[in-house]
């Protein structure tokens, strides 16, 4: 029965390459023109047959790390993207489009993200290990998308350029206490408090990054200018004059994108500024990704723009400025899966291979998303005022009038 209708899947799916499928008998089928492109995909056991019928990213990334599937010609990424380049939902079977919008609205009930869950979900991806985490971050351990104004820079000087990109939208002054909500390992706290002067709260929910972040700051000297807390955002009291959120918004989940704003709303000073960076969809809103969500960011999303426009009229916050990333993401995940496949034997040491292929798949449907998808990064100023930040972008990159490169929004 499944070999049948994994067979109609492809025929309506392969529309301009070709896929040939090897299966455990040792038979093949071949799928799509003779033209483009041809990829093998090996089967090594026909039980993933229904998993793919049913829920093919999450069978391929499952049948690939417990190696049950192969892709022996072009290897998994350019597989993929083959796959990829085929993919029109109008090619799927009737089933999978249901199942599919079946999934879409379930997302109001998994991504609840309750505080006690929130932390958990935290903890199964951020609290692995920081030695591992350092095998492919960059120094400051910036685990989020890089920005290369330069295409040669490097990692680390592209995490330097996104933080000061960043800071420069915050509008700094003298004695600002700035909140830092998802503040990570602590690397854009310890930037603000040591090289801006001003005083830094940071939240995170992870017990890893907690630890390392308050290290960090002991070894720094600025212990007296950053506090780190084990906090939910939807618990943190007071009024800061900045806020930033740097990848924190994709684990917040649909249903609480009203609360999450309303929160930045209460606790932003009445001439504060708040800068909130995001992975976002630049297409209508869809279902979770089944395998991120199981197996390495439970709870989280891929917000569009709609689903957040309206959260944030609600809250009363002026949108003084959206930028809109396109292929950063897509280069700092090439430069994160560089440094991961070099450490392979560290990681070996750490993890087993079950674990490598998992984040190989967990990197490379990512990869995907932002090269060949309507995926990018979305940075939101926000203030209560209209007049907290200047009425142009001059002020960002003073020498570069009238606007540069960095401006292109590329």
């Amino acid at each position: 029965m499944w070999r049948s209708a994994f067979d109609h899947f492809l025929k309506g799916l392969m529309t301009r390459d070709r896929l040939i499928v090897r299966f455990a008998d040792g038979s093949t089928a071949h799928y799509g023109p003779d033209t483009g492109q041809t990829a093998t995909l090996h089967i090594k056991d026909d039980a993933i047959l229904r998993g793919l019928c049913l829920n093919p990213v999450l069978a391929l990334g499952e049948g690939y790390m417990d190696e049950r599937i192969g892709f022996p010609d072009l290897g998994l990424l350019d597989t993929l993207k083959l796959l990829q380049g085929n993919r029109s939902t109008t090619g799927f079977p009737a089933w999978l489009r249901a199942l599919n919008l079946a999934r879409y609205h379930m997302r109001r009930f998994i991504q609840r993200n309750r505080p006690d869950r929130a932390r958990a979900n935290v903890a199964h991806h951020y609290d692995i290990s920081d030695a591992f985490y350092a095998l492919f971050l960059d120094a400051d351990m910036q685990y989020s998308c890089a920005y290369f104004p330069d295409p040669d820079m490097t990692l680390e000087a592209a995490q330097d350029a996104k933080k000061a990109h960043i800071i420069r939208k915050l509008c700094l002054r003298p004695g600002d206490h700035v909140l830092d909500i998802g503040c990570g390992w602590g690397g854009m706290a310890l930037t603000l408090a040591r090289d801006h002067g001003v005083r830094v709260t940071g939240i995170t929910l992870s017990e890893n990054q907690l630890q390392t972040a308050r290290t960090r700051a002991a070894q720094a000297g600025l212990s007296d200018k950053i506090s780190f807390r084990l906090e939910d955002y939807r618990k943190t009291s007071g009024s800061f004059d900045r806020i930033v959120s740097i990848g924190m918004l994709e684990h917040v989940g649909v249903p609480n994108y009203g609360t999450y704003f309303q929160r930045i709303s209460d606790l932003l000073a009445p001439d504060g500024v708040a800068l909130i960076h995001s992975i976002g969809r630049s297409a209508p809103p869809a279902r979770h990704d089944p395998f991120l969500n199981k197996y390495i960011f439970p709870g989280g999303y891929v917000p569009s723009l709609s689903e957040l426009a309206g959260a944030m009229e609600y809250a009363g916050l002026w949108q003084t400025d959206i930028e809109i990333w396109r292929l950063h993401y897509a280069k700092t995940v090439r430069h994160w899966l560089e440094r991961f496949n070099a450490a392979r034997d560290q990681i070996r040491a750490m993890h087993d291979d079950r674990f490598i292929r998992m984040f190989e798949f967990y990197f490379t449907i990512c990869l995907i998303a932002f090269e060949d998808r309507m995926q990018g990064v979305y940075q939101f100023q926000l203030a209560k005022n209209r007049s907290s930040v200047p009425l142009t972008r001059d002020y960002l990159y003073p020498n570069s009038h009238p606007q540069g490169p960095s401006f292109s929004g590329s």
